[in-house]
């Protein structure tokens, strides 16, 4: 290395090159003197000191990384569980759609009324329930959504009977880990 940086001062042929290996020198000699300076200071601890230090590190060591390994895990758990939900809603859907009348949204009564899925649908709306999947089965009207309140839940519901729909079928599932209910219902009137 030496004989590469002497031929180098003597041709002086890439001058950028000297001062990339100047810096380069200096910053190696930094941290030999930093090194030096840790060592020597380490081994002006007793041995007492010594082994606290190394088991102080060692247990941050461990906590940082079991930490960081715990947080990664827990959002992979967050992201499998937000999968798993929209899933079984994708194939409730798919094993819906024999059900679905496309002519009942489109329709209304003879009298004005809403058609049934859109009366369900704005009783859910004004309830606190956005986002919830309405469909007209027939005569019937099958709805699914998911909400974070349970009282909201039990206000959307009673609303829908208080209208005359009657449940043919219902089922609520609450989410374990972010405590949201999940209903799937089929209402008749």
């Amino acid at each position: 290395m030496k004989r590469l940086l002497r031929r180098s001062k003597r041709n002086n042929v890439n001058p950028s090159f000297d001062k990339s290996m100047e810096a380069h020198h200096a910053l190696s000699k930094r941290m030999n003197n930093f090194q030096s300076v840790l060592s020597s200071r380490w081994q002006a601890l007793s041995g007492r000191d010594q082994l606290a230090l190394l088991i102080l590190s060692t247990f941050l060591l461990l906590f940082v990384g079991g930490y960081g390994g715990y947080s990664i895990h827990q959002a992979a758990n967050d992201s499998k569980s937000d999968y798993q939900e929209e899933v079984a809603d994708y194939f409730w859907l798919r094993a819906q759609a024999g059900n679905i009348d496309s002519n009942a949204m489109q329709t209304s009564t003879s009298d004005g009324e809403l058609p049934p899925a859109n009366s369900v649908s704005t009783v859910l709306n004004s309830a606190g329930i956005t986002n919830a999947q309405v469909v007209a089965a027939g005569d019937a009207v099958q709805l699914s959504f998911t909400h974070g309140s349970q009282a909201v839940v039990s206000t959307a519901l009673g609303k829908l009977e208080q209208q005359g729909w009657q449940f043919t079928q219902l089922s609520m599932q609450q989410d374990p880990i972010n405590k949201s209910i999940q209903v799937q219902a089929t209402v008749a009137l």
